[in-house]
């Protein structure tokens, strides 16, 4: 049976579980870094961009088809079903296929990363930005056209180019021997998201 504080924390920080749309559950931004296996059991790279107990939202480097039975794993978490029910720019929103249990403990564990300390640890562990001040490098866009740019700074899951160019959002280039995809502009350049998660060590032999 819960117990009274941990329906209470389900209920005050995602949202009642009785509704049945899962839009009612209240999604929080928890940026963890993941794996994915699609229906054809190939595995893919991941960064969560929101979550609720109902669903999620994730950015990916493939597309994938709504309706498609995804297992992912986060950070954290742990491993987690659901079904893709929509598709966007540059990733997918699935609907978790869970028991009550699992609800009830992941509901447990969504409020734990809320902790303040506990997000800014992950945030410093796995997305701390390097400058790298006066570095130039060669990007290969996928039309085969290369452009050079200036690096701004680099984390273990994507980079901060200096250019003028804006390739379209969601196209893939190549930095160095690096695969990326276009996530953003800013107002120097473009921000890219590496396809395969890098190591800290195979980013000081690539830019420092």
């Amino acid at each position: 049976m819960s117990s009274p504080l941990s329906v209470a924390r389900q209920h005050a920080v995602l949202g009642s579980q009785r509704s049945t749309d899962q839009r009612q559950h209240r999604r929080v931004g928890i940026p963890l870094l993941g794996r994915f296996m699609r229906a054809n059991r190939e595995e893919y790279p991941c960064k969560l961009n929101d979550i609720s107990v109902g669903g999620a939202a994730v950015m990916a480097p493939v597309v994938v088809a709504e309706g498609e039975p995804i297992v992912a794993y986060f950070d954290h978490i742990g491993g987690i079903e659901g079904t893709v029910v929509r598709t966007f720019e540059g990733g997918f929103a699935i609907q978790f296929k869970i028991t009550a249990h699992k609800r009830e403990k992941l509901a447990s564990q969504l409020t734990w990363l809320l902790n303040k300390d506990v997000i800014s640890g992950i945030e410093q562990r796995r997305h701390a930005r390097i400058p790298i001040p006066g570095k130039y490098a060669r990007i290969v866009l996928d039309d085969g056209e290369t452009v050079d740019c200036k690096l701004i700074d680099v984390s273990i899951s994507g980079a901060s180019l200096g250019m003028d160019m804006r390739p379209p959002i969601g196209s893939e280039l190549t930095l160095g021997k690096l695969r990326c995809r276009v996530m953003r502009y800013h107002e120097r350049g473009i921000g890219v998201q590496f396809i395969d998660i890098q190591e800290p060590e195979a980013l000081r032999r690539h830019f420092m």
